[in-house]
């Protein structure tokens, strides 16, 4: 069965540098982002999509047990899932979606901030 949602399991660290000109005299700065992994429902098959909601066409199925990055989440097309019906989608990478119903985030609303 495929099907569109997943929880939160552990965090990673990235860390991104960005420096400023050394004629300008100012230091580099550094910033690091935590990306949290949330657990896709067990025993589902999640379809990927290409935005947020059914409308978009399909760009892959996740694999049952996989976690996914949540880099930030959106309003679309109303889903219900194993956690509940909820209108949230997850951006799990450049043009990737899946519905917050198919993933075990801890939480009813926004645990990303809204994509731009």
């Amino acid at each position: 069965m495929s099907v569109d949602r997943v929880e939160k399991v552990e965090s990673t660290e990235s860390t991104e540098s960005t420096e400023s000109s050394e004629s300008a005299g100012t230091a580099a700065a550094v910033t690091t982002v935590a990306i949290a992994y949330y657990p896709v429902a067990p025993g589902v098959r999640l379809n990927v999509r290409s935005g947020p909601g059914t409308g978009y066409s399909v760009v892959k199925v996740l694999a049952e047990g996989v976690q996914v990055p949540i880099f930030c989440q959106t309003p679309g097309t109303s889903v219900s899932g194993p956690y509940g019906t909820s209108n949230i989608w997850d951006n799990i990478g450049g043009g990737q979606f899946v519905s917050d119903a198919y993933v075990h985030t801890g939480s009813d609303g926004y645990v990303a901030s809204r994509c731009a």
